[in-house]
């Protein structure tokens, strides 16, 4: 995601694990990426929970690129505590990729949800996250 992403690159985002069930990124603690209050812009915690849930989904249907391609189609995140330092999110697919899959073999264009929680260097939780995916099937 870094070379296809360039906003990935841009703030920094690391990426720990990542599998088809689960992923895990984290966000540096850098200035220029603060707020008024000296903690991660919103706007960066909101883009590090989105880049989570992509790593999950491409790790996920990253195979179905020559007949659907994976896009966002909603999402909601809730501020649940100030944010300060270094952020870790963790994003896990709501559903077995198998399901998704099948229905993209029936000629469907599934959602999926990938749901993410995002945690400061103590390990509380200060945000959560949902972003619903689908697979949008290529025209013929």
């Amino acid at each position: 995601m870094r070379g296809s992403v360039p906003w990935v690159k841009t703030v920094g985002i690391e990426f720990g694990e990542t599998t088809a069930e689960r992923s895990v990124v984290h966000l540096p603690d850098r200035t220029e990426l603060h707020n008024h209050v000296a903690g991660p812009h919103a706007a960066m915690i909101f883009g590090l929970g989105e880049t989570a849930s992509g790593a999950v989904a491409l790790a996920a249907f990253g195979a179905t690129a020559d007949r659907a391609t994976p896009l966002v189609v909603r999402s909601e995140i809730a501020y649940l505590k100030l944010a300060r330092g270094a952020l870790t999110a963790e994003a896990v697919l709501d559903r077995p990729a198998a399901e998704v899959l099948a229905e993209l073999d029936a000629g469907l264009r599934p959602e999926f949800g990938v749901s993410v929680t995002v945690t400061d260097p103590a390990g509380r939780e200060t945000s959560r996250m949902t972003v619903m995916w689908t697979l949008r099937p290529h025209r013929a």
